[in-house]
């Protein structure tokens, strides 16, 4: 039986993603700030958590992450840049899901293929932004995309089939972001959930590194 760990398994995707896994078979473990107090800007609770784990895990993915921070949601102007968002989603958006990739390579196997997926969103792309805006929540994707790219340069260096990908899972009919998505279309979280599935069944480690969306089109960094 395959197994899968889901971070973020309290919220509406990485619920969604825990169940429709669940309902294929797999044998999954989740971890959440609402269940398990996990913090992901927070390492030391991070080790705490995942220390107790056992490998191997098949798929592991990481469904954390904020559009609005404290009651700070995305600035429209350079007027309303502050400091100290732009480190708290840095910390949130960015750091988090690079830290439990830290802490949970350990956990891969190495004689055959795995995933590990962070949600990312298409608002982090450079070459596809046209409307600004968004300044911290956009450089905090921006950022997680670059961790990951990074990263997994590193991880296929001891896990040759493994892919390490980031993962736009379109809008979705989450509470995340509901105010700025207005009337925009939105998917559910099980419909995401089994577009982001299909994704990663379908990743090959000639691919790790990349930036995707629910469809498995490759977004411009």
């Amino acid at each position: 039986m395959k197994r899968a760990l889901v971070i973020g398994a309290s919220g509406g995707i990485g619920a969604a993603l825990a169940a429709d896994l669940s309902a294929r078979g797999w044998n999954v473990t989740g971890l959440s700030r609402r269940d398990d107090g996990l913090d992901v800007t927070d390492e030391a609770g991070i080790v705490r958590l995942l220390q107790p784990l056992a490998a191997p895990f098949d798929r592991i993915v990481v469904a954390t992450g904020a559009l609005e921070i404290d009651g700070a949601g995305p600035e429209k102007t350079l007027k309303a840049i502050d400091p100290g968002v732009f480190a708290a989603q840095i910390a949130l958006n960015a750091l988090g899901p690079v830290l439990i990739l830290k802490h949970t390579l350990r956990l891969l196997p190495r004689d055959r293929p795995a995933q590990f997926a962070a949600l990312s969103a298409r608002v982090g792309s450079i070459g596809d932004n046209r409307l600004g805006g968004w300044y911290s929540y956009r450089a905090a994707k921006a950022a997680l995309n670059q961790l990951f790219h990074t990263a997994a340069i590193e991880v296929a260096r001891t896990h040759p089939q493994a892919t390490v990908a980031v993962l736009h899972p379109g809008t979705v009919a989450t509470d995340f972001g509901v105010v700025q998505r207005g009337k925009h279309p939105a998917v559910s979280p099980q419909e995401a959930a089994m577009n982001l599935n299909r994704v990663m069944d379908g990743l090959t480690p000639a691919q790790t590194g990349g930036f995707f969306d629910y469809a498995g089109q490759e977004i411009a960094w």
